[in-house]
């Protein structure tokens, strides 16, 4: 059984004669956020139409968990853009920028840490994260995927779903592992799936559900933990999640 640290303020560096804290690239970034609320960094290599829902979320104390940062494997991500409007501190870590897959996982982790994440929230990030990721985040990082896994994991669930000719499909946030959506399953909401649907307007309707099922999960984790125990996921003391919609 893992049990990952209960959410908490985290170590935040005094203002007073110490620095603000930076990321691998040398950029100063601001550690902020409420002590009574977790600290989430979302991850997003998109335009961040699922985390807009996190930030409306997370303006209203009773939501429990604060979006301390957005980082991005992309410059110009739209996410990025969306964290900036609401005055979140954002981060950069480019594959490119470094000799090796390896490298560029430690220094994503190294990245996050700054934030003092008490929750990582991967939210439409197209990379898979590493060893050394997992290593420091590994039980506490949560993911979206657009499909009820484990059917239809990769890139193109939400195709892959169209083309098996399935009459419902969904959206899981699961705990992220070192497969590719292969992670302990949090909560899972169906999506039927219409005649006449192409993957644009199939995809559309499972968005919706999933930045709900998003904002309701990460919720719930932040105000009251999660565990793990082989394939069962038990939130703020409960039974195993399952299915629901």
């Amino acid at each position: 059984m893992t049990t990952p640290p209960a959410p908490g303020p985290g170590h935040r560096p005094s203002p007073e004669g110490r620095g603000a804290p930076r990321t691998p690239s040398g950029h100063e970034v601001p550690v902020l956020g409420d002590a009574q609320a977790a600290r989430v960094v979302v991850l997003a290599s998109g335009g961040g139409s699922t985390l807009a829902a996190l930030l409306d979320a997370h303006l209203d104390p009773a939501f429990g968990a604060r979006v301390v940062a957005v980082v991005s494997d992309v410059p110009d991500a739209g996410a990025l853009e969306r964290a900036r409007d609401a005055g979140v501190a954002c981060a950069v870590v480019e594959p490119k920028d470094f000799g090796s897959r390896a490298e560029w996982d430690a220094a994503l982790a190294e990245t996050v840490a700054v934030f003092h994440a008490d929750w990582v929230v991967s939210a439409g990030f197209m990379r898979i994260l590493g060893a050394a990721f997992l290593d420091r985040f590994g039980g506490r990082t949560l993911n979206t995927h657009p499909a009820l896994l484990p059917a239809f994991p990769g890139a193109h669930g939400v195709r892959d779903a169209l083309a098996y000719g399935v009459r419902v499909t969904g959206c899981t946030l699961h705990v992220v592992d070192a497969g590719t959506d292969t992670g302990p399953v949090v909560a899972q909401v169906a999506v039927p799936v219409e005649d006449g649907d192409d993957e644009s307007t199939l995809h559309e309707r499972i968005k919706v559900a999933e930045r709900d099922l998003l904002v309701e999960w990460v919720g719930r984790v932040a105000r009251g933990g999660l565990t793990v125990d082989g394939r069962h996921v038990v939130v703020g003391g409960g039974g195993p999640t399952g299915p629901t919609g």
